[in-house]
């Protein structure tokens, strides 16, 4: 793959993630401050996936038509566009709606380079470069709950600075050359395209988990701990902590697990990252009441799961026709958006109706049950 381009696509996709990272737990603390309940706290952060639904059946046809830089551009601008009109009316649905369209541009953008970045990628190093695709991402993601305590000296700021960032990003675009992906078929059709979807699960449905466990931890964790943690005694410094704690863990050992995946193989390195994984998030429910064991163990975890969705992404690479990647990357999308959406809101719900159960025990049993899936399937991989 072009290695100019790969750097442009992986910085792009490393400021999108800053702009995720900050506004999950930046506007759960917001809402919490201002006396709006879990439940609805938890609501307002679906909108992000729920956008991500909303376009996800449409995106195929437009990218074979346009290419993928085209794509990646619309998506951007309207991220950035976004993210600017936030201080302007601090509105519980206005912000529902603008994070609607977040959502709707963080698709676009996360689709042209995914499938850009695994479509070009020789598979022998497939594992390396979406691992750097995640690391650039979670670095992003990492620093983004810094920007929190930014409300406290002016509650639009932590919005600006992410818009400014994004628009730097976005007009480094301009200097890639458009590519198409490969051509098995035209679409169309809708019904083409629901065609292609049905004949990608047959191939890639397990690879698909890995993507739903992912968004249902991160968005429940950026999104209903902060509730969480105010609840039980922890500061807005103590939670922004913790979060990137787990994040810098991600980052720790995306690209070695990455290289580990390309040499011992996709599947054996997600069953061990996730049951792994599952049992950190069960001692971190002992740990709770120390700051300094859930740091620990926060960071533990992120190191072992923080790469579940590029490793996702890698095995659907592996399992599905070269054809029909664009449409595998498509319902990776669709899938993370799924547990994205489920996250915030059964983590809200979960808050107030079970007081006196730690908040990691239904992370824990996720990840539990994905683990089990992917240990119990058996296909063939074709790439």
């Amino acid at each position: 793959m072009n290695r100019f381009r790969f750097w442009i696509l992986v910085s792009i996709v490393a400021i999108s993630g800053f702009s995720q990272g900050m506004l999950l737990p930046l506007i759960s603390v917001i809402f919490e401050q201002d006396g709006v309940s879990a439940t609805l706290n938890g609501l307002n952060a679906t909108a992000l996936y729920i956008g991500i639904l909303i376009v996800s059946p449409f995106m195929e046809p437009p990218l074979r038509k346009f290419g993928y830089k085209p794509i990646i551009m619309a998506g951007g601008l309207l991220v950035i566009a976004s993210l600017a009109l936030f201080p302007l009316w601090k509105s519980f649905w206005f912000w529902f709606i603008l994070r609607l369209c977040i959502g709707i541009g963080d698709n676009a953008l996360h689709f042209g380079t995914q499938t850009w970045i695994t479509s070009a990628s020789p598979k022998e190093k497939r594992g390396r470069n979406i691992s750097i695709y995640g690391l650039f991402f979670g670095s992003g993601f990492a620093v983004g709950p810094l920007m929190t305590p930014l409300i406290f000296i002016n509650e639009a700021l932590p919005f600006i600075i992410p818009a400014c960032l994004c628009l730097v990003a976005w007009l480094f675009l301009f200097a890639l050359h458009n590519d198409f992906p490969e051509r098995a078929i035209e679409l169309t059709s809708f019904k083409d395209t629901t065609s292609r979807f049905k004949k990608t699960l047959t191939y890639s449905w397990v690879a698909l988990l890995p993507a739903l466990g992912y968004g249902f931890l991160e968005a429940s964790l950026n999104g209903s701990f902060p509730v969480y943690g105010l609840r039980v005694g922890l500061d807005v410094t103590h939670v922004s902590i913790l979060l990137v704690s787990f994040a810098i863990g991600g980052i720790v050992f995306q690209l070695p697990l990455g290289v580990l995946s390309d040499k011992y193989g996709r599947k054996k390195i997600l069953t061990f990252i996730l049951a792994s994984g599952s049992f950190i998030f069960f001692i971190a429910s002992f740990v709770e009441q120390s700051i300094f064991g859930l740091t620990i163990c926060l960071f533990i975890a992120g190191m072992l799961v923080g790469s579940t969705f590029s490793l996702g992404i890698s095995y659907m690479t592996d399992l599905t026709p070269k054809s029909l990647l664009p449409t595998g990357n498509i319902l990776c999308g669709v899938a993370f958006s799924f547990g994205s959406l489920l996250g915030p809101y059964v983590g809200g719900i979960f808050i107030q109706s079970f007081s006196g159960i730690s908040f990691f025990f239904i992370i824990s049993a996720m990840l539990f049950i994905v683990f089990l899936f992917v240990l119990l399937h058996k296909q063939k991989v074709i790439n």
